[in-house]
């Protein structure tokens, strides 16, 4: 399915369709991978794929079931952790905004 131009430095690849079966079972073996410490990386070389085109996949997979689950395989424990991690930096950046917002409110005065 690789068709690369040869035309010299610089050439353009041609643009590749895959068919949704394709899609499918890449996004489902990069999730079996990253549940068991593979990397979207190494799944993509397979495939001859990027990564963040799987990633994509993945997340127009999870719009069409429905879900809010960007991260297939997603162990309870590995969602909770991401989650956890993801209020932390939300709490940081709702802090930041607050002393901006002090320090922009004493420079008006």
């Amino acid at each position: 399915m690789r068709s690369k131009k040869k035309a010299g430095p610089g050439a353009r690849r041609e643009r590749r369709e895959f068919s949704d079966e394709f899609k499918a079972e890449a996004v489902r073996l990069a999730a079996e991978r990253r549940a068991v410490g593979g990397s979207l990386t190494q799944v993509g070389r397979e495939l001859d794929v990027r990564p963040d085109q799987l990633r994509e996949w993945a997340r127009q997979q999870a719009r069409a079931r429905g879900s809010d689950v960007a991260h297939p395989g997603e162990t309870v424990e590995q969602e909770n952790r991401r989650l956890r991690r993801e209020v932390a930096v939300l709490r940081q950046e709702q802090a930041f905004a607050k002393k901006v917002a002090v320090y922009f409110a004493k420079e008006s005065r």
